[in-house]
């Protein structure tokens, strides 16, 4: 049904807080740069509107710290768009205090909790081989 594929790759040792936390802000990440997968709007039969959501699946998986930076090398390489956050990131409060806390790393250092990418079905899936699905 779909070219494509959207991917969440979550570090598997994060709090519940932490990876719904994560998997948010990734998110938006791919919305923002692919405006085309938001569908219509959702209406009750009562006639109360809620946001358009995506119209695509989303799948979640999850890999250890080896893994997920494995992922982000590869995501890199093959210079696909990704959503990336890092353990860092936690600590702020507000976008401006998470970009600053993000440029102070390069790829080889950053610890990355979470990632988000969305491209041809089999690409995703060479990227993100040795990811679990999230369980």
């Amino acid at each position: 049904m779909f070219d494509t594929k959207i991917a969440i790759v979550l570090r598997n040792n994060l709090a519940s807080w932490q990876k719904l936390n994560v998997t948010a802000f990734v998110m938006s990440g791919i919305a923002g740069q692919n405006p085309q997968i938001i569908g219509e709007p959702y209406k009750d039969r009562a006639g109360n509107l809620y946001n358009a959501m995506s119209i695509q699946p989303i799948i979640v998986l999850s890999a250890d710290e080896t893994t997920i930076a494995a992922i982000h090398r590869r995501v890199l390489e093959r210079e696909i768009a990704a959503s990336l956050f890092i353990e860092e990131m936690f600590a702020t409060g507000h976008d401006a205090a998470n970009r600053a806390v993000f440029a102070e790393r390069a790829p080889e250092d950053a610890k990355v909790v979470g990632i988000a990418l969305r491209a041809d079905k089999k690409i995703v899936d060479k990227i993100t081989k040795g990811a679990k699905m999230h369980a």
